[in-house]
């Protein structure tokens, strides 16, 4: 009969402790000193007759497994590993090569914040790999990885079901513990999404809640949790609202809700990004029933940055110019309303898809087109909203390489060039409305003195059937822009050898005796 373990956490019930053989368990620790209390609280959990073998990374094993209390197996193994890739690639092996895993209980504890430096794919690659290993031979491997930034890691491990029999954490509140479990499966069945707040005392971890408790109900679907300055003073409007001071307390009471409404403040260009991080983190780890809504306090938010927001999960926006009364009709009508929109497991992807390219001003023919055809094929990118292509004519008279000359792009995103007597603009994210508001920021004269005519093409299938055109525009037709002047050279006071030098002028004062006598 395969054995059975238990995680380290006492008045735990049995669909959310118990981990038989041939899977493989995952908990990651806000802290270091939380992981090692959490694995030695583990060992200490199991019979005395277990064969238990405890691998630990950069760290003495034998200064990191002291196990607490006379309980636990009479025998452990232990072994050490280095910090770098290569133990991911070794692991099975060097196990294999000191004892037999069959019927093992294996208990891995990373370094801190290692995950960061291995791509999701190796990840994903290695987790397969292992759990097949661990099925194949019959033993339990339990992965405890301790590191502060674990919310991208967690939201990924997410979809790793397949490879994973368990996902948890064990978050630090201050004054207490909260071990949040992702999915977990063994022989009682699946639980998933629950929590429940654990305390470590008398040297062992303990679950304030001992009795089996029903799966957790959305009854918080009328709480709304904001930030305070989304009411401009005002106090809570009602028993429902929950008012925080900053974005991160909000951020991490959210951590525990449901179904709620979540509602942020954004002042500054600056927080986009880390708001852009929490409301990616809820939507991944809560679900889809929690409403998440940016208020803009100030005008901060461009049209990529508002998009941004709502690829990683945010509902609503609500811009600076609405009035209150017109925010709160807002959240209001999103109430009851469950999340449709698919959000990528890696947030990196979402920053690098739907932020501008990182290119402005002139560029070569066929380097204009192929930063087109970037654009075009970014399938996170909304239809038919990816910007304006234009094309420019000048008036008599004015040659196109002059007529770049007073093109002057300042957004990033924004690129020309210039072939076959015309001047091509690409405007990223830029609307059709906005376009002659474009034009007069990018030309320091007026456009029409410049520009004789023009066209504009902001739907993809246009853009696209224009770029064909582009790209078979003979080489022989691409224009460059001018030439720079020279830079003039420096002035030389030329003087034959041997004669003086030019004479040094020097002050004189005149009329001093008349000036002193008076």
């Amino acid at each position: 009969m395969s054995p059975i373990f238990l995680v380290g956490i006492q008045a735990l019930w049995d669909e959310l402790q118990h981990m038989p053989a041939g899977g493989i368990w995952w908990i990651n620790t806000d802290r270091v000193e939380d992981a090692h209390r959490l694995i030695n609280s583990t060992i200490a959990a199991q019979h005395e007759h277990t064969k238990v073998a405890a691998i630990v990374m950069d760290k003495t094993p034998n200064k990191v497994i002291t196990p607490v209390g006379v309980a636990g197996p009479q025998k452990i193994s232990l072994f050490g590993a280095k910090k770098n890739e290569q133990t991911l690639h070794f692991f099975a092996t060097d196990i294999m090569c000191s004892i037999n895993p069959e019927h093992y209980f294996l208990i891995m504890l990373w370094a801190e914040n290692f995950w960061q430096d291995i791509s999701p794919q190796t990840l994903r690659n290695w987790l397969d790999e292992i759990s097949e290993w661990c099925r194949l031979n019959k033993c339990t491997l339990l992965m405890v990885n301790p590191g502060n930034k674990t919310d991208a890691q967690f939201s990924f491990l997410m979809d790793a079901h397949r490879s994973l029999s368990g996902l948890a954490s064990l978050r630090y509140q201050a004054d207490a513990h909260l071990y949040d479990v992702a999915f977990w499966c063994n022989e009682k069945g699946v639980s998933a999404q629950q929590q429940l707040e654990v305390a470590w005392r008398n040297d062992s971890w303990q679950a304030r809640r001992a009795q089996e408790p029903t799966p957790q109900p959305r009854s918080d679907e009328k709480r709304i949790l904001s930030h305070a300055a989304v009411l401009e003073g005002a106090p809570p409007l009602s028993e429902h609202w929950t008012l925080f001071d900053d974005n991160t307390q909000l951020f991490e009471a959210a951590r525990g809700t449901q179904a709620a409404t979540i509602i942020f403040s954004l002042s500054q260009n600056n927080q986009i990004d880390a708001l852009a991080h929490n409301i990616h983190t809820l939507r991944r780890q809560r679900g889809s029933a929690l409403k998440i809504i940016v208020r803009e306090s100030k005008a901060s938010l461009r049209t990529t940055d508002e998009r941004l927001l709502l690829s990683c999960g945010a509902t609503l926006v609500v811009p600076w110019n609405a009035p209150l009364s017109r925010c709160l009709t807002m959240v209001e009508s999103v109430q009851g309303q469950t999340f449709s929109r698919r959000v990528p497991q890696d947030i990196l992807l979402l920053f690098n898809a739907l932020r501008p390219l990182k290119l402005r001003g002139w560029l070569p023919w066929d380097a204009f087109c192929n930063a087109i055809h970037t654009m075009l094929n970014n399938p996170l990118l909304p239809a038919d909203n990816k910007g304006v292509l234009v094309a420019l004519r000048p008036v008599p008279g004015l040659r196109i390489e002059q007529a770049l000359t007073l093109c002057r792009p300042n957004r990033m995103g924004d690129f020309v060039t210039i072939g076959n007597g015309r001047l091509l603009i690409f405007l990223s994210f830029c609307r059709i409305t906005d376009l002659d508001t474009a034009l007069d920021h990018i030309f320091p004269l007026p456009v029409n003195d410049i520009i004789s005519n023009r066209m504009a093409w902001y739907e993809d299938a246009q853009i696209a059937a224009e770029l064909v055109q582009l790209e078979n525009v003979p080489r022989e037709q691409w224009a460059q822009p001018l030439a720079h002047a020279a830079p003039a050279d420096k002035a030389v006071n030329a003087r034959p050898d041997n004669s003086p030098g030019r004479r040094v002028p020097q002050p004189i004062t005149l009329l001093a005796d008349r000036s002193a006598n008076a």
